[in-house]
């Protein structure tokens, strides 16, 4: 069976822990899409951790962690994150990488940054990782494959082909130094040393893994306003964000993937530049940002101040339609104990008209929230392990947001432990 965990939102709702959770019970761990530019932070036995590469299946001695070929592998980052996990007292995780993912080169890296500075105050927001530069070399056709690396003569023609190209926009666009082949040749023969005793054909192990009835896990990075053609382009990512892209980016057929969880927070936040119709400013907003998350709301790759808002229904419920959820998890309920009242966002007032449909990207910027008024339970339920121990208001705030949505939340995360987690059903089968 293959379950897939993604973002309903923004992305950072919380899916690090969403699949270390699901991990337990799987026996392969896929990431399907997206680079080191986002972080998944998870909280267990070994201490706190930021994965940006590697899969949250890594601190389970019995999963194999995929990187699938719809990845933008950065290989420096995954060997390091590799080691830093072992330095940790992590048990080294069984790692495949798969042979027809294209690798993050230096130059994007370089030229994400220069692009940014160009444009200035009309900048994306971009991490500045390479992303953009590496998938739009990837659908040019001129990125580097994983495979690429063992083929010296291919590798050595298609440096020089390369390097004619970035060269001009360097040199020209950004008047910045240009590349140097033979240095560049050198560093992906570096690159071919740290990564092939992880090197592998992804899609024919995954076959196998289906025949043998294996369970299969796909976490996604980042959530569905991040996606390129669904969400609010092009304040967005470059890789498709969506559970049906896990089939493509995996390797898999997409009949397979049979259970998706859409993760979604108590409240919102998100990342970047971009139309956020529920955002808070102000003491309000770095109130709720300093109490966030574990250590509060700060992005787990660029440590940058997320941004934050009241729950958007409008959106959740448009993001978990688009990525087909079986399943909602609600993550750090336990953030808005502080509040006597909270509000929820049903609806979008647009032109004098409200609607609960989520518009496209340029109408977002003249949206205004409608809220309705929930109360709040102003205590700590970090520990509860059953629904129904919940305080009745806490059980009204889930079962509202679930009704607007028009999807079952079947677990709600209460803390930032692995422990921390009541499932309002029987885990998922």
């Amino acid at each position: 069976m293959v379950k897939a965990v993604v973002g309903a939102n923004w992305g950072d709702e919380g899916k690090g822990k969403i699949t270390d959770l699901m991990a337990k019970e799987a026996d392969v761990v896929i990431r399907f899409q997206g680079g080191a530019n986002a972080g998944h932070t998870i909280v267990n036995d070994f201490g706190k951790f930021a994965l940006h590469t590697l899969p949250s299946g890594v601190f389970y001695g019995h999963v194999t962690n995929v990187i699938g070929n719809g990845v933008a592998l950065n290989v420096p980052l995954l060997i390091q994150e590799l080691e830093h996990l072992v330095q940790q007292g992590v048990p080294k995780p069984h790692l495949l990488v798969s042979d027809r993912a294209q690798m993050v080169m230096p130059y994007h890296v370089l030229l994400d940054t220069y692009e940014e500075e160009r444009l200035g105050g009309r900048s994306f927001g971009s991490t500045k990782s390479g992303i953009a530069p590496f998938y739009s070399d990837k659908f040019a056709k001129i990125g580097f494959q994983v495979s690429e690396l063992f083929d010296e003569q291919l590798l050595r023609e298609k440096v020089q082909q390369v390097c004619e190209v970035k060269n001009v926009l360097l040199q020209h666009l950004y008047h910045r130094e240009p590349i140097d082949p033979q240095a560049l040749l050198e560093t992906l023969k570096g690159y071919r040393n740290l990564v092939e005793p992880y090197v592998g054909n992804v899609s024919a192990f995954l076959d196998r893994a289906l025949r043998d009835g294996k369970e299969i896990l796909l976490e996604g990075q980042l959530g569905t306003m991040k996606d390129p053609d669904h969400g609010i382009y092009p304040m967005v990512t470059s890789s498709s964000t969506l559970a049906a892209y896990g089939a493509i980016g995996a390797g898999l057929p997409p009949y397979a993937i049979q259970t998706i969880v859409a993760v979604t927070k108590a409240y919102s936040s998100a990342v970047g530049a971009g139309p956020f119709v529920t955002e808070l400013f102000g003491d309000e907003g770095e109130e709720l940002r300093r109490r966030g998350g574990d250590g509060g709301e700060y992005g787990a790759t660029t440590g940058r101040p997320r941004r934050v808002g009241w729950y958007d229904c409008v959106a959740s419920k448009y993001g978990c339609r688009l990525q087909g959820a079986t399943d909602v998890a609600l993550t750090v309920l336990d953030v808005l104990g502080y509040l006597p009242q909270i509000p929820v966002c049903v609806g979008y007032e647009i032109a004098g008209q409200v609607t609960t449909e989520f518009p496209v990207p340029h109408l977002l910027k003249e949206a205004k929230p409608v809220y309705e008024m929930l109360p709040g339970w102003q205590c700590d339920i970090r520990g509860i392990r059953r629904y129904e121990d919940l305080p009745e208001n806490c059980r009204r705030y889930v079962e509202f947001v679930e009704g607007q949505i028009g999807f079952p939340i079947t677990m709600v995360s209460n803390g930032p432990g692995r422990e921390d987690i009541i499932y309002r059903k029987s885990p998922l089968q």
